[in-house]
């Protein structure tokens, strides 16, 4: 089976470089519905049983948009679980302010997530959120039988993602983190459902358009 991945489109927030974690939410820019567009466009012929999403709005508004452009819409189920890392204090924050608050750990949210300790500003831990995720994925792969799509976050994301394919906490952030409206796919050979899944597509952007830049998360 065949899991794909999308973070949302990139947002008021993302432009202006602020934390936008599990409780912060900003509108997507007007450009932004065009690259939901594309990627709607990329698997619009891919049968979608089902796409999970985070209620995030900007999240929500992602999925709806990739939705329209399938050949087969499907339904969108919404989770909490899917949100994106619980940042705390940090949310709606600039986030070069908030690395100079904090130089010794936040750094460690880019580069080494076995390091980042997010107490200082009453974060979520990075396992948490990886668990919650990764307990969304499996569950959907035993409920489904043909391709999923999830639509959720930046950090969150790239941490499920890559520790789903096997890897450490200090490993999470080796291949960097999900460009907005990316497309990554995993596959699993299911029904064992067994970890680790295989990456068959990472951060794949090209039929964006555009250039993107470094993601923030």
């Amino acid at each position: 089976m065949e899991l794909y991945f999308t973070r949302h489109g990139k947002t008021e927030w993302n432009l202006e470089r602020r934390f936008q974690g599990s409780q912060g939410d900003s509108p997507l820019l007007p450009q932004s519905y065009e690259e939901i567009k594309a990627f709607g466009q990329m698997v619009k012929s891919v049968p979608f049983e089902a796409i999970y999403c985070s209620t995030a709005k900007r999240a929500r508004d992602t999925a709806k948009g990739i939705n329209q452009e399938l050949d087969h819409p499907t339904e969108i189920i919404y989770t909490d679980k899917l949100r994106e890392l619980g940042l705390g204090k940090l949310e709606g924050q600039s986030i070069e302010e908030m690395y100079k608050k904090f130089p010794e750990n936040l750094p460690h949210l880019r580069n080494h997530l076995d390091k980042y300790d997010p107490t200082p500003f009453e974060g979520e831990p990075i396992t948490e959120a990886i668990t919650r995720i990764e307990a969304v994925v499996a569950d959907a792969v035993c409920q489904h039988q043909g391709p999923i799509l999830f639509v959720g976050h930046g950090a969150s994301l790239t941490a499920a993602i890559q520790w789903m394919t096997g890897k450490e906490l200090s490993q999470l952030r080796e291949m960097g983190g999900l460009f907005n409206s990316s497309l990554t796919i995993l596959e699993t050979g299911e029904p064992n459902n067994l970890l680790p899944y295989d990456l068959k597509v990472w951060n794949q952007v090209d039929f964006l358009g555009n250039g993107q830049p470094e993601p923030l998360l």
